[in-house]
């Protein structure tokens, strides 16, 4: 397994947790999961770097990715010009 450092990112407010009805462990779970879907999102990581990041396998990662409204595939337009004309 990779090496992992264990890094403290916030200090949330108990009334957040509460207003949310989320634990401190599922609060860093899905906090994992936002970093590494906008991360992806944002071109920054694989969808295979993302995954680990979340800590979830890669096909979990990628069935979430509808979740936070973020598309699977993304092709640049030069890729999508280069599809249209091989259909």
């Amino acid at each position: 397994m990779a090496a992992t450092m264990d890094v403290t990112l916030v200090d949330v407010p108990q009334a957040s947790l509460l207003a949310l009805k989320v634990s401190g462990d599922d609060f860093a779970r899905d906090l994992r999961m936002a970093a590494a879907m906008k991360y992806y999102e944002m071109g920054r990581l694989s969808s295979g770097a993302a995954a680990r990041l979340a800590g979830v396998p890669r096909v979990v990662f990628l069935a979430r990715l509808a979740d936070y409204n973020i598309d699977t595939f993304r092709l640049t337009e030069e890729q999508l010009q280069r599809e249209e004309r091989l259909a």
